[in-house]
This record gives structure tokens, C-alpha cells and sequence, in this order.
């Protein structure tokens, strides 16, 4: 079918000046569309596996690659049992925590929250909250003095700023003449953090582990291990492998388990997104029918003048496959290319935009994401680029077979 003779024919028809000029601006339209829908999923998928990144870093930045804990949810000689998990080859660090529900109250403000435990001095080996700290350090935590750090949007809802006192009331009890009263807990508020996720920012407190665990009557315990893997996205495996080498006693969770259904959606997400993309290049590809359709049409006396000369269906067939192949092919080219490059530079892009309207897409006031963060991955771009190719050399068969189907004596009756 793809004879030389076949293959110069259809690429000289590709490039040739018709006498039909709408012709030429179907093909062009055509090959344009394949471009600019392979060129929009490129870049859309590179948009939408950005904010997956910065989502993934802002959520491990909080939660712990993977944790270790006990069966009763503690562990009492943790040392031994930390210095045991770091000498394992894809540990690449631990701290310990305490983490319990209580409720804030300050005055007639009351809201639920997590209160975790930390060492601050062992805490930045497996989170960032350090780093993300907008009122005091992370070093005011210190043994016996119950200081509290709160998360920005909770410590807007309760009223307070670093310095100011607050009440913690857990779910112990304590039983007193008068019968059992909640556990009360006057703390100072020492610090601000500031992690960009609601889910943190809204209902995290942190406390010293010694005041943690005091506060959550398990002197000398810890409620767990957490730990830093060299691979994030290998982690259930790893945690897997790390619950093998420990008793039986011990129970062990990783990062994906906690926010399985969030990344199950965004997953989900991209999924759709990619169907719904491709229907546009698919809608672009199958311009290349119309086109080739219109071109065996006007080229019917030059299809029987082949014929007579003993040219072969499958020739006629494969003159016009060439054709919408190459317009096909120029169009991936071209979509994978401008692609490439937008996703690279959306970023500098929408800046600049932004400058020349002076409008801001993204306010950082509303969004914490203020920019258009974009992360091109070549499996996708491949995966793109073939599909388009693939979508474009079926849509020339039907067109190319009714060439192939031209009578001679009929083509040249009136010509």
C-alpha cells in the first residue's frame, strides 16, 4: 500500500497549491486543531500534576511518610524501638509523638481540635512545620512550661495571638466531690503556623511531648513513631516491609492510607480531564475526513488517469493514507512542541499576563497557591502524541478506501 510511487504522489499532494483554496484551509484547519488540542491536554495535565505536587508536598509537610505505633495506640520504650526502625535501609529518619481530640476554649469560643505532641528539637527530621511558622519558633516548646502553637485559621476562630492564655478540656475525666469534671488545662499560646491546608491550619494544635503526654495521661509514653522514607509514593510498600522486621505487637499505617480517597480523587480528576481533552484532538483529527473526503472529490480525473496507468487500489488508498498522515503527524508535531513549551513557561506566562492586565488570576489573600505551579511528566506527553497520531491515521481510512473505490470510465466520462 505505501509504494514510493504512493508515498511522493501523497506528500506532493500535501504541499501542492490547489485550485481549490477551501480545501487547503480545511487541511490547515485540520492540522491546527490536532496542534492546538494536543497542545491544551499537555498543558493541562502539566497544570493539574503541579497542584497535585504542591498539594502532596503541603499535606506530607504535615503527616508523617508513615507511623509506627503500639497495639493499646502507645508505645512505652520507644528509644529502642526508634534506633531499631533507623538502622532499616529505607528509614531515613523518626521523631516521636502524642497526639489526642480535645476542645479550645477562650471566653465563649469553643472548637474541636487535634492536639499533637512534639520534640522540637527532633520534630524537623519528619515535618516542616518549622519552617512554617509565622508567630514564634518552634523552639519555645519547651518541657513543663505548656506552651501551645496553633494553626493560623484556629487561632482566628478562637481570638488569640502568640502570648495570650487559652483552655484545653480533653475527654479524661477527673472525679471530684461534686462528681467527674473534664480535664482542664489553662496553656499559653507561643506560636503561629501557617501550612496552606484548611484540614491543618483549622484543627491542628501542637504542644511539647512531655505536656502532651501529660496532658493525655500516658507519662513516659508516646503514641507512636513517625517516620521519613526515602521514597514518599513507595511508602505502603515500605511500611510493609518495615512491619515484617518488627513484633507482632506493633502496628504500622503510611501517608496514602490517611488521604487515600483525596488523591483517589485527583486521580479521578485527571482521568476525566484527559478523556474530556482528547475529544477535542479527536474532534480535530476527524476534520481530516471532511478534508480527504473534498480531495477525492476534485481529484477523481487524476485518481482514473492512475488507474489507467496500473495503478493499484491499494496504491490509490495509500496515496491518500500519506496525505492525512502527514497532516496528522505535522499537527502532533507541532501541538507536542507548543506544549512543551507552555507548560514549561505557564508559569512566566500568567505572570506576565497578569502584569499587562494588572489583574491577579490567583490572589494570594484568597489562595494560597497564588501562582500556577506546572510539572510536565514525558509519560504524558508521549502518551498524548500517540493517541493524537493514532486518532488521526484512522480517521484517512474510510476516505482513502473510497478513492480507492473510483471507477475509471465514470471519473473521466465528462472530463
Amino acid at each position: 500500500m505505501f509504494r514510493p510511487l504512493s508515498i511522493y504522489i501523497g506528500a506532493r499532494y500535501t504541499k501542492a497549491k490547489r485550485r481549490n483554496h477551501f480545501i487547503s484551509f480545511i487541511s490547515l484547519t485540520s492540522m491546527l486543531g490536532v496542534a492546538l488540542g494536543v497542545a491544551a491536554l499537555i498543558t493541562v495535565l502539566s497544570v493539574m500534576n503541579g497542584f497535585e505536587k504542591e498539594l502532596k508536598e503541603r499535606i506530607l509537610g504535615m503527616t508523617s511518610h508513615a507511623w509506627v505505633t503500639g497495639a493499646d495506640g502507645t508505645l512505652a520504650d520507644w528509644p529502642a524501638l526508634e534506633q531499631q526502625i533507623n538502622d532499616l535501609p529505607r528509614v531515613l529518619d523518626s521523631a516521636p509523638f502524642v497526639e489526642g481530640q480535645a476542645m479550645l476554649n477562650r471566653g465563649n469560643k469553643v472548637r474541636g481540635t487535634l492536639v499533637r505532641g512534639i520534640d522540637p528539637d527532633m520534630e524537623p527530621r519528619v515535618s516542616m512545620i518549622g519552617d512554617k511558622m509565622i508567630q514564634g519558633q518552634l523552639t519555645t516548646l519547651q518541657a513543663g512550661e505548656f506552651g501551645i502553637i496553633l494553626g493560623k485559621d484556629l487561632a482566628i476562630a478562637m481570638g488569640v495571638a502568640a502570648g495570650d492564655k487559652i483552655t484545653v478540656i480533653t475527654p479524661h475525666v477527673t472525679p471530684t466531690p461534686a462528681g467527674v469534671i473534664p480535664r482542664l488545662k489553662r496553656l499559653t499560646v507561643v506560636g503561629i503556623f501557617e501550612i496552606g491546608m484548611y484540614e491543618y491550619d483549622s484543627a491542628l494544635a501542637v504542644m511539647h511531648l512531655q505536656d502532651a503526654a501529660t496532658l493525655f495521661r500516658i507519662p513516659g509514653k508516646v503514641s507512636g513513631l513517625r517516620l521519613k522514607l526515602d521514597d514518599v509514593y513507595q511508602a505502603p510498600q515500605i511500611t510493609r516491609d518495615i512491619l515484617k522486621q518488627l513484633p507482632s505487637q506493633y502496628r504500622a499505617a503510611d501517608w496514602t492510607y490517611q488521604h487515600a480517597n483525596f488523591f483517589r480523587a485527583l486521580k479521578t480528576e485527571k482521568t476525566v480531564m484527559f478523556v474530556i481533552l482528547m475529544l477535542i484532538v479527536a474532534v480535530a483529527a476527524f476534520n481530516i475526513v471532511s478534508t480527504l473526503v473534498m480531495m477525492v472529490t476534485d481529484k477523481r480525473p487524476d485518481i482514473a488517469i492512475l488507474r489507467t496507468l496500473g495503478m493499484s487500489p491499494g496504491g490509490i488508498m495509500g496515496i491518500f493514507m500519506v496525505q492525512g498522515i502527514l497532516i496528522g503527524l505535522v499537527g502532533t508535531l507541532l501541538g507536542v512542541v507548543g506544549g512543551v513549551a507552555l507548560a514549561l513557561n505557564i508559569s512566566d506566562i500568567i505572570a506576565g499576563v497578569e502584569r499587562l492586565l494588572g489583574y491577579q488570576f490567583l490572589p494570594a489573600d484568597v489562595y494560597y497557591i497564588s501562582d500556577l505551579p506546572s510539572q510536565l511528566q514525558w509519560h504524558d506527553v508521549t502518551v498524548i502524541g500517540i493517541t493524537a497520531f493514532i486518532l488521526s491515521v484512522l480517521s484517512t481510512i474510510y476516505p482513502s478506501w473510497r478513492a480507492a473505490q473510483v471507477r475509471p470510465a465514470e471519473a473521466l466520462r465528462y472530463d
